[in-house]
C-alpha cells in the first residue's frame, strides 16, 4: 500500500465550504479500484493549507485507475474552485 499526499491551498475564509465539498467527494474515492483509505488534514500553522491523504493499493491504482475515472473528474469539479494554487502531489510508502 502507498499513500497519495496532496497539498491543497485555499482561502481560509472558505474553509467550511471546502471541507464540505471534500466530504461530498469522498464517495468518489471510496468507489475507486484500489482505494484503501481517505483523510483530510488541516495545517495548524498555515490556515488554508490542507493535506489530502489517500491510501491506494499502488501508485498505478491512483495514477491510472482513479485519475482516468469519472470519479476523479467529479472530485476536481467539487474541490478545484476552492484552490488558490496548483496542488502538489507525491506518493509515499511507510518504511518503519
Amino acid at each position: 500500500m502507498i499513500h497519495e499526499v496532496a497539498t491543497l491551498t485555499i482561502d481560509p475564509a472558505t474553509a467550511a465550504d471546502f471541507e464540505a465539498a471534500v466530504a461530498e467527494a469522498r464517495p468518489h474515492f471510496e468507489a475507486a479500484k484500489g482505494f484503501v483509505s481517505f483523510g483530510l488534514e488541516a495545517s495548524i500553522e498555515t490556515p488554508g493549507r490542507y493535506h489530502l491523504v489517500v491510501g491506494w493499493e499502488s501508485v498505478e491504482a491512483h495514477m491510472l485507475d482513479f485519475r482516468e475515472s469519472d470519479g476523479f473528474q467529479a472530485w476536481r469539479a467539487l474541490a478545484s474552485p476552492f484552490f488558490t494554487g496548483a496542488p502538489s502531489v507525491e506518493h509515499i510508502r511507510k518504511v518503519i
